[in-house]
């Protein structure tokens, strides 16, 4: 059994997809546009048939899933945070940089009695990440 969180980004899924694959080289491995469901599903919200219904997105070994969810659907991405694992402190780094980048570095990268670095981000959409190097 695995955890693979789903996330929903308010209408900007597409845009989250594509910095998420510049920033950790990940890379979408199936989109669905709202547009492109079966007949007889939900009924797409006008101005909607473009936006995501459901996309895998591989980082590594993982697997996120997100959408754009619905109009008016509220985006709260509280009490939890996303974890990498990166093999260098440089390489973590330059991910907290990257991924601050519109958004906010919490922590930066510095090392800590269990880890050669550690730090903490949130990025443009609101989603936290931990960047943690461990020997």
């Amino acid at each position: 059994m695995q955890v693979q969180p789903y996330l929903t980004f308010g209408g900007r899924c597409e845009e989250a997809m594509t910095f998420y694959g510049a920033v950790l080289g990940a890379s979408v491995t199936f989109m669905m546009r709202q547009k492109e469901a079966p007949a007889g599903g939900p009924p797409v919200p006008p101005g909607w048939e473009e936006k995501i219904m459901h996309a895998n997105l591989q980082v590594g070994s993982s697997q996120i899933m997100a959408s754009d969810g619905m109009p008016g659907q509220p985006v709260s991405f509280a009490g939890f945070s996303l974890s990498l694992d990166p093999a260098s402190v440089e390489e973590a780094q330059r991910l907290c940089a990257a991924l601050a980048d519109g958004g906010t570095v919490l922590m930066p990268v510095q090392k800590t009695f269990w880890a050669e670095g550690f730090g903490m981000v949130r990025d443009r959409f609101g989603v936290s990440w931990m960047l943690n190097v461990v020997p």
